[in-house]
């Protein structure tokens, strides 16, 4: 089942994936600017699901007089709040990148320190491991449960 990140990112399609120049570095100022633009037009998709979700609960609450149908508009609402509340975090996290971005500490693996890369990058934005230090990171979870 995909995660709520995922699904955001499945809706957030309509980019343009960046193209380096040549002898451009990694992380130059246009391609810092590139995930920047990015990542503040995925926030603003994800802040306007939430507004119509608001809408959506205002506009379709109603007082069934019927227990089933009651209990089938509360699950519904439940379930829209509770993506809405992983997108919350997804917010967070989107604005925890762009003040990497900031900081000039955007693009570079928190444990090992290469390069995570653009396209790795393009795919998930908020990525903070290379692929490498990912893939130990999901198999030590599974072995250890945490």
């Amino acid at each position: 089942m995909p995660n709520i990140e995922e699904k955001a990112r499945e809706r957030f399609t309509n980019f343009t994936p960046y193209e380096m120049k040549k002898g451009e570095e990694y992380m130059s100022e246009d391609m810092l600017e590139h995930f920047r633009q990015l990542l503040l037009k995925w926030k603003q998709e994800l802040m306007e699901e939430v507004d119509r979700t608001m809408h959506h609960m205002q506009e379709d609450a109603a007082n069934y007089a019927d227990p089933s149908d009651r209990a089938t508009q509360e699950e519904e609402f439940s379930l829209e709040l509770r993506t809405r509340d992983r997108e919350r975090k997804l917010i967070k996290k989107i604005d925890q990148t762009i003040d990497r971005i900031d900081k000039d500490d955007y693009g570079f693996c928190d444990q090992c320190g290469v390069e995570i890369g653009t396209r790795r990058l393009e795919a998930r934005p908020t990525a903070t491991l290379c692929i490498d230090c990912k893939t130990l990171a999901e198999i030590r979870e599974r072995q250890t449960g945490i």
